[in-house]
């Protein structure tokens, strides 16, 4: 380590006070230090100092002796599954006499592959450790399971469901599959139907895959209740800020396979959030706070790649909207060789969940089009389609248990005007003779007592007229004649 990166390190420490998520300071060279030592490996790396001490505001400790803590610190390494190897320099310590030397320990980070690494005597799911803020935190049992899934490709989509039948698939989807799978690959039908169910991964043992069940099954909720995606509108920033003493705006479970539970999570999007305008010339612009594309796209990637492993199968997608942004969860972090910096190279791609990334190539929505192209593609138009709206890229979080896409709202430009349920009625009138409430609030998203507001509004204002005495419940609203 250069002296000056050294004495940023250390100027630093002592104004914030502490050490940080990856800075490791120490006095000396206790049996904690192997906590740190697994942290560094399985994190992002980081930087271990030995020799100041953080009680006396990251002071030199006395008589510190840093060539037998450099000693000490070597022993450590070899405790450790896999050996950890640092880059150890002795320094001088910034602004004190040339004399005054700590240790200082370079930690690498492991390739995946190598993950976890544990204290030997204590045992993968003992020892294993993760740097969390300035501390070393011991990895659960769910977190050591996925680094050890690095290792192998996972299978869990490729299992058979044991409680359920091919005829717990549509027949008219698994149909089209297969006619489709007949000219694309008439290799896997030459022995017939049953061996290619088999082939394609469909059935197994007789009995529908997870893939299977996921990509084209009927209601796949049946067996796994909760491989579902969740919507959510809550009132404020965060999940525990209640506005007027609502906690949630809106709130849906979207079940079916894959392709139904996308095009409801869409609509739900779709349906809760602003739509403004700007008046181009003699045109009318639309824009939309989230580009549905984009949204489309991260849904998608969340149910195809997330996390199918038994002890994840409780956990749902999450699609929750806060006033300031969409957020888009699924169970399990990026896997394989795919990297928060990587998600847009279509070079570098991993698929968690093999079979079901295949089915969902050729398996289409419900109106047409297929689920996923499979290509690496994903985050590449979800940022053309921001670029369009002109709104910033999404951000990603990134961890062993959760992969989160954040897409920020967009903000009101000058000239914008916000579509309400007025504009909603005058456009539905010029398609139709004539509305009721009920398909305005199903056009426009907004509430009831918002809508009928606005239908008062038009009547008051000699836009529309109602068609039946003015508390009829089959009432209905037209544009109104003028002379």
């Amino acid at each position: 380590m250069l002296s000056e990166k050294l004495a940023d390190i250390v100027r630093d420490l002592r104004i914030v006070g502490s050490d940080d998520r990856r800075v490791e300071v120490k006095s000396g060279v206790g049996k904690s230090v192997r906590d740190t030592l697994s942290a560094f490996s399985n994190g992002g790396g980081g930087t271990l100092i030995v020799g100041l001490s953080e009680e006396g505001g990251f002071s030199p400790v006395e008589d510190f002796d840093p060539v037998a803590a450099r000693d000490q610190l070597l022993s450590r390494c070899e405790q450790m599954t896999p050996v950890v190897r640092p880059d150890i320099d002795i320094m001088p310590v910034p602004g004190e006499a040339a004399s005054v030397k700590v240790l200082v320990a370079e930690i690498p980070v492991l390739q995946p592959r190598e993950k976890p690494c544990y204290i030997t005597d204590a045992g993968q799911y003992r020892g294993s450790y993760l740097r969390s803020g300035d501390g070393d935190v011991r990895l659960r049992h769910y977190e050591i399971d996925r680094l050890l899934e690095e290792q192998t490709q996972p299978r869990w989509d490729e299992e058979p469901v044991a409680d359920a039948m091919q005829d717990d698939l549509v027949s008219e989807v698994l149909g089209a599959y297969l006619d489709g799978e007949r000219e694309r690959s008439p290799r896997a039908f030459r022995q017939g139907e049953e061996t290619a169910l088999r082939r394609l991964g469909v059935l197994r043992e007789g009995h529908p895959t997870l893939a299977a069940l996921l990509a084209m099954g009927d209601y796949p909720q049946e067996f796994f209740p909760r491989l579902t995606v969740s919507f959510a509108v809550f009132p404020g920033t965060t999940k525990g800020e209640v506005g007027e003493g609502i906690r949630l705006l809106d709130s849906v479970t979207c079940s079916g396979p894959i392709p139904e539970q996308v095009d409801e999570a869409v609509a739900l999007v779709a349906r809760n959030m602003r739509t403004a305008g700007v008046i181009e010339g003699v045109h009318r612009r639309e824009l939309p706070d989230y580009p549905l594309p984009a949204v489309r796209e991260a849904v998608v990637n969340a149910l195809m790649h997330r996390d199918y492993s038994p002890s994840a199968r409780g956990a749902q997608v999450q699609v929750n909207m806060y006033v300031d942004r969409l957020e888009i969860v699924s169970p399990g972090g990026l896997y394989g060789a795919v990297t928060v910096r990587s998600l847009e190279d279509p070079e570098v791609s991993s698929s968690r969940n093999q079979r079901l990334s295949v089915l969902l190539e050729n398996v289409a929505f419900p109106g047409g089009g297929v689920v996923a192209e499979n290509r690496g593609t994903g985050f590449s138009v979800m940022r053309a389609e921001l670029e369009k709206a002109l709104m910033p890229p999404v951000e990603v979080r990134d961890d062993l248990t959760h992969f989160t896409v954040i897409f920020r709202r967009r903000r009101v430009a000058d000239g914008e005007r916000h579509r309400t349920a007025k504009d909603t009625v005058r456009d539905l009138l010029q398609e139709r003779e004539s509305v009721s409430a009920a398909e305005v609030v199903a056009a426009s998203g907004l509430s009831r007592s918002a809508v009928q507001k606005a239908l008062s509004d038009l009547v008051a204002g000699g836009v529309v007229e109602r068609t039946e005495p003015e508390r009829s419940p089959r009432q209905r609203y037209r544009a109104a004649i003028r002379d």
